[in-house]
């Protein structure tokens, strides 16, 4: 038998079924694995449905920075809080395409537009809109995160091409209130429900080191993993200490908690990409090869995510080159 029989011989015949019925739980008994074991797990479910090897690449621009009416204990844009940063106007068509042109030749192959709002304006959603059409036309996939929806607001985002929308639920629903009190666990599940309604893909995770208990993160993944469809996209962020907000004098999140928490985001939910989102900076190499073994395959290129510091291209590059690891072509992503 030839060394490519024995090799098809070694692959299941087909991926496993994806499950929406986890319960706490099962989650639960999987952060409390032997860490071994675990890894083992969520990298054999990784290389069912991923090249184990190709890591997406995407870029973050903020379009409208500072000055948030909400109170998100953790975001250095609120207005709640005194952190230096500084309200501005929505960006130009112009100055966004020329970020966008830019992220594609580092090797980005979707575009991000953050902009700091509980919810946008019909005639900002305009100017968002001929942002993404703009995006679209340079041949990247784009995401827009700008806050809660309405079903019709939705439906405009996608007339104008969005392709996926990030409305993150950030931990459990239980401890969501010691968070955030200027919108419910309930507004951003209705927000999330008019973005899959209108037929765009979900980008939907959380935040680890807000001072939630590893049962706060069994909640979270159950929460996400029990959605009618799976996030087609789960960004895993670490807490990013800005002074001036509640949050930050938290202690640091232990690093294999916070592999843990990608390992069974990988499990539960395994045909979505799993980001290695906010807190990089921080992150040891050593770390963040755990993360991509534990099955993140998603990383965002550039030197800040709105507003907080993220790792140099040329130092990603070089940490990609050092695992063997290769930039996801939009070609190869799956659908």
């Amino acid at each position: 038998m030839s060394l490519a029989s024995v090799a098809d011989c070694a692959q299941p015949a087909s991926p496993e079924a994806v499950r929406h019925d986890w319960t706490r739980e099962e989650v639960r008994a999987l952060f409390a694995r032997p860490f071994p074991d675990l890894m083992f797990e969520a990298q054999r479910v990784h290389r069912l449905h991923f090249d184990p090897r190709a890591v997406q690449i995407s870029t973050l621009m903020s379009i409208k920075t500072g000055g948030c009416p909400e109170d998100c204990a953790y975001c250095p844009q609120s207005a709640h809080y005194e952190t230096g940063v500084k309200a501005e106007k929505l960006a130009s068509l112009e100055a966004v395409l020329a970020e966008a042109q830019a992220a594609k030749a580092a090797g980005a192959t979707r575009f991000c537009m953050g902009a700091a709002w509980r919810t946008p304006k019909d005639r900002d959603l305009d100017r968002v809109c001929a942002m993404i059409e703009g995006v679209k036309a340079l041949g990247m996939e784009t995401c827009v995160t700008l806050g809660m929806l309405t079903a019709a607001q939705a439906a405009r985002l996608k007339r104008a091409g969005l392709d996926y929308y990030n409305h993150n639920l950030d931990t459990s629903p239980e401890f969501y209130g010691r968070i955030i009190t200027t919108r419910t666990y309930e507004d951003r599940l209705a927000t999330l429900a008019h973005v899959r309604e209108a037929g765009i893909a979900v980008c939907c995770g959380g935040i680890v080191g807000l001072g939630e208990s590893v049962e706060d993160r069994v909640g979270m993944i159950t929460v996400l993993a029990n959605l009618p469809k799976h996030p087609e996209s789960v960004p895993i962020n670490m807490l990013v200490r800005v002074a001036g907000t509640p949050l930050a004098e938290e202690p640091t999140v232990d690093p294999l908690d916070f592999v843990r928490t990608v390992a069974v985001a990988r499990i539960t939910m395994p045909r979505s990409f799993v980001r290695l989102s906010a807190g990089r900076e921080e992150m040891s190499d050593e770390m963040q090869a755990l993360c991509l073994l534990a099955g993140a395959n998603s990383i965002f290129f550039g030197p800040k995510l709105l507003t907080t510091p993220n790792p140099a291209h040329s130092h990603d590059r070089r940490l990609l080159d050092r695992l063997g690891m290769v930039a996801m072509e939009a070609a190869d992503r799956p659908s």
